[in-house]
């Protein structure tokens, strides 16, 4: 599916880059193959339009941001107010502003520590995550980094428990046992929620991740899918009532490429876990996902229908995603799923 062929997926908000990375001015962005720019006005509220002067294109990411919170293109100094229109050319301080001297705005907001962006009117708000803010629960940002693969790739392997044993063989992966457990499947009006108890190995190195000693435990697992790219790793470990809670927003950039946002909730101390084990300890596990994924066909097609995958029962979960994403697309009359193939 070329995700840049899709208007529909343009009215979905995606986590796109950190607001600490607008601290020290203006950043770009692609997302869905549009080029944006991003910048943080003084209240802290975050503004993403179009990165494109309307007077000669220079890029606004070139800029800086003006002492009244506008953007200031960084070849002529045309200001911009955060609805996109032009408010002050300095080299005619006295004279008006043309007609249509503007740069198309976004919708932007703030939430979890990132800058969201919907390029068009929402279908749904910003997801949900419960645990953000909530008592006893810290929030760790783990990883922000490119990938060259697509969103639903990413979306089908978060809950395809049957690759733990192969590609998390070095982590917690049990090989003898490639039989993946069964999800219990509940569809909600975001996407799914899915219940599943999995046994996994348990190293030393990953005892204080766990709360357990012993060599083998247990995730049990409630994980959530978002339409269209959003997911939840709700994983508890019985043994230690540890909650593991990952999020992960697969933003895509263009049909090749995508932008991993991931971060991490945990019911525990940094005296108990330090916040870089857990960022090392994910690390190791995402990077065996990344150079799996970036090994498939990133053109992954929705509607199987027109291009046949070989699916097993376990793959439940990725024909759910796929199933109501092809139901999105149908629904806002795209039922035509463009592919490079």
């Amino acid at each position: 599916m070329l995700v840049t062929k899709q208007p529909v997926l343009r009215r979905f908000w995606y986590a796109l880059l950190p607001m600490t990375a607008l601290d020290d001015g203006p950043k770009p962005f692609t997302l869905l193959g549009e080029a944006l720019v991003l910048w943080k006005r003084p209240d802290g509220t975050p503004v993403a339009m179009r990165d494109r002067c309307c007077h000669r294109t220079a890029k606004l990411s070139k800029g800086f941001v003006s002492e009244d919170g506008n953007i200031a293109c960084g070849y002529h100094g045309w200001e911009y107010d955060c609805s996109g229109t032009c408010v002050k050319i300095p080299q005619n301080p006295s004279g008006a502003i043309p007609p249509g001297a503007a740069v198309k705005a976004y919708h932007c907001q703030a939430r979890y520590g990132y800058a969201w962006v919907a390029l068009d009117d929402p279908l749904q708000p910003i997801p949900d995550f419960p645990e953000d803010g909530a008592a006893g629960y810290r929030r760790i940002f783990q990883f922000y980094e490119e990938w060259q693969t697509s969103p639903l790739r990413v979306m089908e392997n978060s809950f395809d428990n049957s690759h733990f044993s192969f590609v998390h063989k070095a982590n917690f992966g049990l090989f003898d046992q490639p039989q993946p457990a069964s999800y219990e499947f509940r569809e909600t009006d975001y996407g799914f929620e899915a219940e599943t108890r999995v046994p996994i190995r348990n190293p030393e190195a990953s005892f204080r991740i766990t709360g357990s000693t012993a060599p083998i435990t247990e995730r049990h697992l409630v994980n959530r899918y978002y339409l269209p790219f959003s997911r939840r790793f709700g994983c508890m470990y019985p043994d230690s009532g540890i909650h593991h809670i990952i999020y992960n927003c697969a933003t895509p950039i263009d049909d090749g490429r995508l932008m991993l946002v991931q971060w991490l909730y945990r019911n525990d101390s940094e005296e108990h876990c330090s916040t870089q084990a857990l960022i090392d300890w994910d690390a190791a596990i995402t990077a065996e996902d990344r150079e799996i994924l970036e090994a498939t066909d990133p053109d992954a097609c929705v509607d199987t229908r027109r291009r046949v995958e070989l699916h097993m029962p376990s793959d439940k979960p990725g024909l759910v995603i796929r199933r109501q994403l092809l139901g999105l697309l149908e629904a806002h009359g795209e039922s035509e799923v463009f592919h490079s193939h």
